[in-house]
């Protein structure tokens, strides 16, 4: 349903002349037939919540091309397999070994986990819920560690830049889906949320969960899931 919209968010990115002085990832390109396979099996009208997280990790949709997209529950709980390229230019502690990446991402794995622990068949999570990313697009610092930097850390041009053509394709969603609620993962996804739920005058709730992520230290105490069941319990967005 969503596939040329992302297509063409694709290309547009790839248009951006970024004064980001590093590696830009796009999986949208090299890993565009499993992303198209999450689109068409997983975007569905009859969503009631949208997941929002910031943009790809390096060890997850980077690889897949799927949003958290943890090797394993990429292939073994989404049953996606298709086939993933190589990008033009990579950092040389970022290579792209699609599916047969050794490493588990851990705030994929965190995310998948506690959805599969409540909808061990994804067909019917994905009947109520919609998991997406504000930016399809992965930076890498250009020094030895291959650092990842998040789309906030980039200068005030490229986040302008950035952010037009992805707030636009959020809003697009957004008015198409229809969802009664949208959940920003981490302060970053909700923050560009509530701007495009006052864009476009946005009836529904708008909240968020813990980032997962192993570097946020309020993500690592207890147990992720549970503390995200609750707040998403308390705004009335979880479907038994």
């Amino acid at each position: 349903m969503f596939e040329n919209k992302t297509k063409e968010l694709a290309l547009n990115l790839d248009s951006i002349n970024f004064s980001f002085d590093g590696f830009i990832y796009n999986p949208l390109d090299y890993a565009w037939d499993n992303h198209k396979k999450y689109l068409e099996k997983y975007l569905l009208k009859s969503s009631k919540v949208l997941f929002l997280g910031m943009n790809p990790g390096p060890f997850g949709m980077v690889q897949t091309g799927v949003p958290f997209g943890e090797v394993n529950f990429t292939k073994d709980y989404l049953k996606i397999d298709g086939k993933v390229f190589q990008p033009e230019k990579m950092h040389e502690k970022r290579q792209i070994l699609g599916l047969d990446y050794p490493r588990s991402e851990v705030s994929g794995k965190r995310v998948w986990t506690f959805f599969s622990k409540y909808y061990p068949d994804c067909r019917d999570l994905f009947s109520k819920y919609s998991v997406m990313n504000y930016c399809p697009l992965a930076f890498v610092d250009g020094g030895k560690t291959g650092k990842n930097i998040t789309p906030d850390k980039l200068s005030k041009e490229d986040q302008i830049a950035l952010s037009y053509y992805c707030d636009n394709y959020l809003a697009d969603l957004v008015k198409r889906m229809d969802f009664d609620y949208l959940i920003g993962i981490g302060r970053y996804a909700e923050k560009k949320l509530n701007e495009i739920a006052l864009r476009i005058n946005y009836k529904g709730t708008v909240g968020f969960v813990l980032h997962p992520s192993p570097m946020n230290p309020s993500a690592n105490k207890g147990d992720w899931g549970e503390t995200a069941l609750g707040l998403l319990k308390n705004l009335g967005a979880w479907y038994d």
